[in-house]
C-alpha cells in the first residue's frame, strides 16, 4: 500500500470480525475515511445500534499496547468521562478481536461535530484534559499490565529523523529546487529541538511526577455538540509520562492558526484560544510554576515532532509539500521562542 492509499476492509474480513459481536442484523456498512490511512474504519448500522469498527495499523497492533489503552478507556467509562465506549465480544467479553496479525476494535458510534476553532471549544478542550488527568490519577494499574512510555520530549527517535531529513529528502519531489536550503533548515530545526529539550530538562522537568497521559490531545480527537465536548476518542498513544506533555501539545494544537497553504500561515498562535485553554485547565488543576516554565519549550518540541515524522516518511505532510511545511515550522518556532514565556505568564527565557 502506498502512503496515499487508504487501507480498506474486505467483505469476508468484516463478516468474520462482526461474528464475534452481538450487534444483531447488519443494515449498512459505510467507509469512515478519517485518521491514519493505514488503519481502516467503517461505520456500522445494525439491529442493536450504531458502531465504529477499526483495524489497528501494523505498528499499533500490539496486544500489550491495546490492553493498556483499553484499561484506560474502561476506567474512564466507569467514572463517567465522555468517550466512545468499547463494545465487548459476545462470548468471551474481550475488548478486541485478534485474527492473525490484525487487531480489531468496535466502539459505539458518537455523532459529534468537529472543532470549529472557537474560544468556547478551546476552553472545553482545556478543562476536559484536566478532567482526564484527574481521572488517571485515580486509576489502578495491575502489575501484569505493560505501560508504554516515551513521548516527543528529548526523543532519540525525533533526533534521528531530523538528522536523516537531509539525506532522505534531498531528492524527493517535494524538495525539488530547494536542496540547497534544506540543509540549513534541518540544522535550524535540530538546534531548536536540542535547545528546547535542554531548557526543559534544566528547569527541572524530570522532577515532575509521572502519570498517564493521553499522548495525542488535538482537535481531531475531540467531538463536540453545541461547543461542548461530547466525546474524546483515540487513546492509542496513552502512556506514562508527565501531564505537562499533554498540556503543551494541547495548547499548541488548539491555538495554532492554520488554514490553506502553510506558506500563508501566520507565525503567531491565536492568543484568545490559547488563554481559554490554559485558564480552563488551570482552574480545574492548578499548574505549578515549573509546569508553566516548561510549556513554551515543550511546544517547540511538539511542533517540530508533529511535522518531522510524516515528512521523513513521505516527503509531505498531508497534501502539503514537506519543504513548505518545514519553513512554516521554522517561523512558528522562532515566534514561540520569542513570545512563549509571556503567553504562559512565566519568567522563563524563551529559546
Amino acid at each position: 500500500m502506498s502512503d496515499l492509499t487508504r487501507a480498506t476492509f474486505g467483505a469476508e474480513e468484516l463478516s468474520v470480525v462482526l461474528s464475534h459481536y452481538d450487534a444483531g442484523i447488519v443494515e449498512s456498512v459505510t467507509p469512515f475515511p478519517r485518521g491514519s490511512r493505514k488503519s481502516p474504519k467503517v461505520g456500522i448500522v445494525a439491529e442493536k445500534g450504531k458502531y465504529l469498527l477499526k483495524r489497528r495499523a501494523g505498528g499499533k497492533a500490539v496486544p500489550d499496547r491495546v490492553r493498556f489503552a483499553h484499561r484506560v478507556q474502561t476506567h474512564l467509562a466507569d467514572v463517567g468521562f465522555p468517550l466512545a465506549k468499547i463494545i465487548r465480544t459476545r462470548d468471551t467479553q474481550q475488548t478486541y478481536v485478534q485474527i492473525r496479525e490484525h487487531i480489531y476494535e468496535l466502539f459505539e458510534f458518537v455523532a459529534g461535530q468537529p472543532y470549529e476553532r472557537s474560544e468556547e471549544e478551546a476552553r472545553e478542550a482545556g478543562i476536559t484534559l484536566a478532567r482526564f488527568h484527574e481521572a488517571m490519577n485515580g486509576m489502578t494499574i495491575a502489575k501484569s499490565l505493560a505501560v508504554p512510555t516515551g513521548d516527543y520530549h528529548d526523543s532519540t527517535r525525533i533526533r534521528s529523523r531530523l538528522f536523516g531529513l537531509g539525506s532522505t529528502l534531498s531528492s524527493h519531489d517535494s524538495f525539488s529546487g530547494d536542496e540547497a536550503e534544506l540543509a540549513s533548515l534541518v540544522q535550524f530545526l535540530l538546534a531548536a529541538y536540542d535547545e528546547a529539550a535542554e531548557a526543559v530538562n534544566t528547569q527541572g522537568y524530570n522532577t515532575l511526577p509521572e502519570s498517564i497521559v493521553h499522548g495525542d490531545w488535538h482537535p481531531g480527537n475531540l467531538l463536540y455538540r453545541k461547543k461542548r465536548v461530547l466525546a474524546v476518542i483515540d487513546f492509542d498513544a496513552a502512556r506514562r509520562s508527565r501531564s505537562v506533555i499533554d498540556i503543551a501539545n494541547g495548547l499548541l494544537q488548539f491555538s495554532i492558526v492554520a488554514k490553506g497553504d502553510p506558506a500563508g500561515w501566520p507565525d503567531h498562535v491565536d492568543t484568545v484560544r490559547f488563554a481559554a485553554f490554559l485558564e480552563a485547565y488551570n482552574t480545574h488543576m492548578p499548574l505549578s510554576d515549573l509546569q508553566r516554565a516548561c510549556i513554551p519549550q515543550l511546544m517547540i518540541e511538539a511542533i517540530i515532532s508533529e511535522c518531522v515524522l510524516p515528512i521523513y516518511q513521505t516527503g509531505s505532510m498531508g497534501q502539503w509539500a514537506g519543504f513548505r511545511v518545514l519553513k512554516m515550522v521554522r517561523r512558528k518556532v522562532r515566534w514561540l521562542g520569542e513570545h512563549g514565556a509571556k503567553l504562559v505568564g512565566s519568567d522563563a527565557e524563551g529559546v
